[in-house]
């Protein structure tokens, strides 16, 4: 049986990425950069025998996702949608300013100021407590609920694929999910909420344990960037 692997994208550049709002459950499209960008990634994952694909419902999750299997020549894959793999929602500071979620979380948490908060080091559970105090709208979800539905949506994908054969699954989703995701194979894992846009973070599972591969590698994306100059020549 093929090694179990999840080829785990960062979504597309979209509007609220390149004006610094924080996107959360919002959304936004992808920029035409970011579609290009993304066009890249496609070429440059075009030769991988995905089984399989799965995005958040977010749309800039799906259209990330359609403009990678457009690249695949009209092999056709089965993809789903799974909301249990979608971004952190920030509550009412959803659409805001950067300025305003990384302003506000720190002081909460008693930092001078984000880089302060970074330098320390806190916990997810930190993060998402501060978040949930933050929201005047009361819609940010607690830390547990956060935990269960992502590692219950990222598990069960790589199960299924698992019982069903093993190979090569592509799963988009979003840059704070995939870092927790992370937090949660390997609690040493710094906090990586600087994943690219575009980024391929790879996982291997077997026997119903994760281990993690590579994270924030933009090598796909660049290679389909060469492919894409040379078809040009």
């Amino acid at each position: 049986m093929e090694k179990t692997t999840l080829y785990v994208v960062r979504h597309g550049k979209t509007m609220f990425n390149a004006i610094g709002r924080t996107q959360g459950w919002s959304d936004t499209p992808l920029t035409k950069d970011g579609e290009k960008a993304i066009h890249y990634l496609g070429l440059g994952l075009q030769d991988y025998d995905f089984e399989e694909a799965y995005s958040s419902d977010s749309g800039r999750a799906i259209e990330t996702t359609r403009i990678i299997l457009g690249e695949r020549h009209g092999k056709k894959i089965p993809y789903a949608i799974d909301k249990r793999i979608r971004e952190w929602c920030f509550g009412s500071l959803d659409g805001g300013y950067d300025g305003e979620l990384w302003g506000v979380v720190p002081r909460i948490l008693a930092f001078k100021n984000y880089d302060d908060m970074m330098e320390k080091r806190i916990s997810y559970q930190n993060l998402a407590d501060a978040i949930q105090q933050a929201d005047t709208a009361g819609w940010a979800e607690p830390y547990e609920r956060i935990r269960e539905r992502i590692w219950t949506g990222f598990e069960d994908i790589a199960h299924k694929r698992e019982k069903n054969g093993g190979g090569k699954v592509l799963v988009v989703s979003h840059g704070l999910t995939i870092s927790f995701l992370l937090s949660l194979i390997d609690e040493t894992m710094p906090m990586q909420i600087g994943l690219e846009n575009g980024s391929v973070t790879k996982l291997h599972y077997e026997n119903g344990k994760f281990t993690i591969a590579s994270v924030n590698d933009m090598r796909y994306l660049n290679r389909g960037r060469r492919i894409s100059e040379d078809l040009l020549r």
